[in-house]
Parts: structure tokens; sequence; C-alpha cells
């Protein structure tokens, strides 16, 4: 019984440590989940509530691109060159994901997000985003941090998008232009 015992500590142990660190938000919308899905995985969707332009096809290796700042340089206009990597409608997706301009040597490797979606009832979903595959120290950690708060943004974006409509866009865009060299 020692025998077994001993090696199932120390089995249990490893596992505790082997947990990858995540970032997870939930949230409710007033949207069934195809309707939710159509708004996270269409360009045009994604304009009405995370960032003003978008590239996004929804299937493996589609382009999962979020322009944050349209008028910024290619590669530093956001979430430039990010794929989707599993699409199941209307209940999940991911894709890949990468840090902000500001933190250079993050911004050159990739993480994962999934994004479930539950309907909770007739007209109501739960979205579940979850972001993984950090590394650690530096500005791995800075990123996390922004990440863990900026997706608690963009959620409820995704809820005032159902609750009041539409982001309108022409101030953010405003500032960028003036903000971006030329």
């Amino acid at each position: 019984m020692k025998r077994l015992i001993i090696p199932l500590l120390l089995a249990s142990g490893l596992a505790a440590h082997a947990e990858e660190r995540a970032i997870v938000k939930e949230i409710v919308v007033k949207a069934t989940p195809e309707v939710a899905f159509r708004t996270w995985t269409t360009s045009e969707g994604i304009k009405s509530f995370f960032a003003p332009d978008a590239h996004v096809e929804a299937r493996p290796e589609g382009p999962f691109q979020i322009y944050i700042n349209p008028y910024a340089q290619p590669g530093m206009k956001g979430a430039d060159d990010m794929r989707f990597l599993a699409v199941q409608e209307p209940k999940f997706f991911s894709f890949t994901w990468n840090a902000p301009p500001s933190l250079p040597d993050a911004r050159k490797q990739r993480t994962f997000v999934t994004v479930r979606l539950t309907p909770v009832s007739d007209t109501e979903t739960r979205v579940v985003l979850n972001h993984s595959g950090w590394g650690e120290g530096g500005q791995w950690d800075q990123a996390y941090a922004y990440f863990d708060r900026a997706w608690g943004n963009v959620l409820a974006n995704f809820k005032k998008r159902f609750d009041e409509g539409p982001v309108d866009w022409t101030d953010w865009l405003k500032r960028m232009r003036e903000a971006t060299p030329k």
C-alpha cells in the first residue's frame, strides 16, 4: 500500500506545479450563441466592439487580425498576423495572440486565446475567455498584467455592444491618426 501512496502523492504534486498560468474572464451577454459567435468571428462583428478595423475569416488558419490602430505601420497595428487555431460554430473558437507593440520581446512570440459560448437562456449567452501560453518574467509578466486588464475591457465592450449598440470609433480613430507618425 505504501508503495502506491508515495508515487500518487509525488504525481499529484507534480501536476500542481504543471498548471498553466491563464487569464480567465467571463461575461453574460444578451445574444444567442449564434449571434455572439458571428460578432466575434467576422470583421464587421469585431468592428462593432473590439477595434476600429479587422481582417477576420473564421476557419482554421484563417486570419484573426485586429487593428487597434489601423494607421500604424504593418506589424504594429495591434494583433497583426494572428490566426484562428480552431472553430466550432457556435460553441467555441481559438486564436493566436501577441503582446502590444510596447513590449517588443514578448510581441515576437505568441500566446493563445480560447472563447467558449454557452447558452444561459433563449436570449443570453455566457462567454468565457481563456488566454494561455505565457512565459515567465520580464515582458511576459508585463504582457500578462496588460491583458488581465485589457480582456476585461474587451468583454465589457462586447456586453455593451448588445446592451447599447456598436462602439463608435470616431474619436478613437482621430486620436490614433494624430498619434501615428507619418
